[in-house]
């Protein structure tokens, strides 16, 4: 068993090979005032290998969100109440002003890229993280990530002037949102999710009728559970979801075809043009005759 909380030396920096930078205090104004980053920005950033005897504990949390991504070893993190394993190749955003206390294994040190990043940005993106995930996330290892952060350490390294402050938290938000979004940046996770092969389903058969048991059904799953999965996923029902994609499909006729209304139910799926037309309405806001109407003077 590897050896964690039961490890007496404490160390919070200081390892062979570490890269650390933290932005001092006449820098960050620069940056809040800057309308073009103050919204998404770093605070601190930095590689710690192999950190044996790594230790940092925060009884009144952290004023920012911290991301925490091992590529060796082992360690944990304990925050609210529960104990995360982290592993090569997963990652862990601890919330900001929440006490937390993470550690290396002594036996198997981790090594890991951390980043301290704030403003009203950082808060939307921990809400998506955190709507999604409550553990260590295991994420492929991609070069292309690791050279990301190596240029935004270079470019802090070499300068805080204004202009590559900014170059640097935009690549900070890249990097930042490789690790929230990356089942919608890698298809290959995206294409054994079930929710979205079952939204590639919709997607090619909007002509046909077809119910959230069709759905179900054909993703081999019960009516609840599947109904449950797609919800937590796109905060609707797999019918809304159906539907709006139709009338998305609707719009595209409108504008550049001229079929008419009839003609575009039966290409949507729809048997009622009534039935269409307050659903168009509801959701687009105008019938489907005035939006056909306004984009052809447009």
């Amino acid at each position: 068993m590897n050896k964690l909380m039961t490890n007496p030396k404490k160390v919070k920096e200081g390892f062979v090979g570490q890269r650390m930078i933290v932005l001092p205090p006449n820098i960050k104004k620069i940056v809040t005032k800057n309308d073009l980053i103050k919204q998404f920005h770093l605070a601190a950033i930095g590689y710690y290998p192999q950190a044996i005897y790594h230790n940092r504990e925060r009884k009144v949390g952290c004023s920012q969100y911290i991301l925490l991504y091992c590529t060796k070893g082992t360690g944990e993190i304990k925050v609210q109440g529960k104990t995360i394993i982290l592993k090569p190749n997963t990652f862990f955003i601890l919330p900001k002003n929440v006490p937390h206390h993470y550690l290396s294994s002594q036996d198997d040190p981790w090594s890991i890229y951390w980043v301290h990043f704030m403003g009203d940005s950082a808060d939307f993106l921990f809400k998506r993280y955190a709507d999604t995930v409550s553990d260590a996330t295991l994420i492929p290892y991609n070069e292309q990530r690791i050279k990301n952060f190596d240029e935004i350490m270079q470019l802090l390294e070499d300068s805080f002037d204004e202009r590559e402050l900014e170059i640097i938290n935009i690549k900070l938000l890249a990097f930042i949102s490789s690790f929230i979004y990356q089942k919608e940046i890698n298809p290959s996770i995206k294409e054994n999710d079930v929710v979205s092969k079952s939204i590639n389903f919709m997607k090619q058969n909007l002509k046909a009728r077809l119910s959230v048991e069709d759905f179900a059904d054909q993703q081999h799953l019960s009516l609840s559970h599947y109904s449950r999965l797609f919800r937590a996923k796109t905060g609707t029902s797999p019918n809304h979801y159906f539907n709006q994609l139709k009338i998305q499909k609707s719009c595209q006729y409108l504008y550049f075809s001229d079929l008419n209304i009839k003609e575009i139910c039966s290409e949507v799926g729809f048997d009622d043009p009534y039935y269409f037309s307050r659903l168009f309405k509801k959701l687009m806001g105008m019938s489907p005759a005035k939006y056909k109407n306004q984009h052809k003077r447009n």
